[in-house]
């Protein structure tokens, strides 16, 4: 992959905040940058990384208005192991 300067504006900071983030991860602020990004995206547009089985299957299930996912899990847990 080809790589070109880009120059950004930031509260100094946010500069320094960034600095001694990617020295704690021992990596480069632009480093740091391009993980962030590449972050970001995948939140607005999480069927990027979805396999196309989990694209078929996703909206499948309904969930009861009443109840929640975690709600659903732990029965499903107490069902499997037993209540706690």
């Amino acid at each position: 992959m080809a790589v070109k300067k880009l120059t950004l504006s930031a509260p100094e900071e946010v500069i320094a905040d960034a600095k001694r983030i990617a020295a704690k991860k021992r990596t480069s602020v632009s480093a740091l940058f391009v993980r962030l990004f590449r972050t970001v995206d995948q939140e607005f547009d999480p069927t990027d990384s979805l396999g196309p089985i989990t694209l078929r299957a996703s909206g499948i299930v309904k969930l009861p208005i009443d109840r929640t996912e975690r709600g659903l899990l732990e029965d499903a847990l107490n069902e499997k192991y037993g209540a706690r």
